[in-house]
């Protein structure tokens, strides 16, 4: 499922991460990786802030759509 429709606080390991190669790459670069862990932190009006790599990122929904987990 996208990871649009998580829940936030429980962690989920990234099945696929689709769209484009350069959206591909640019979701790679932030640390959306195949077999990675992500959490939710927050979601506001569709954009969310995730926790990544022991980093937050924000991203949005357009591109939350495109990480399956």
């Amino acid at each position: 499922m996208p990871l649009t429709m998580v829940a936030a606080g429980e962690p989920n390991v990234i099945k696929k991460v689709g769209g484009k190669e350069e959206t591909k790459k640019f979701l790679e670069n932030l640390g959306f990786v195949t077999g990675g862990l992500v959490t939710v932190i927050s979601e506001i009006g569709g954009n969310m802030i995730v926790n990544v790599r022991d980093s937050r990122v924000a991203i949005g929904k357009d591109m939350a759509n495109k990480i399956l987990v």
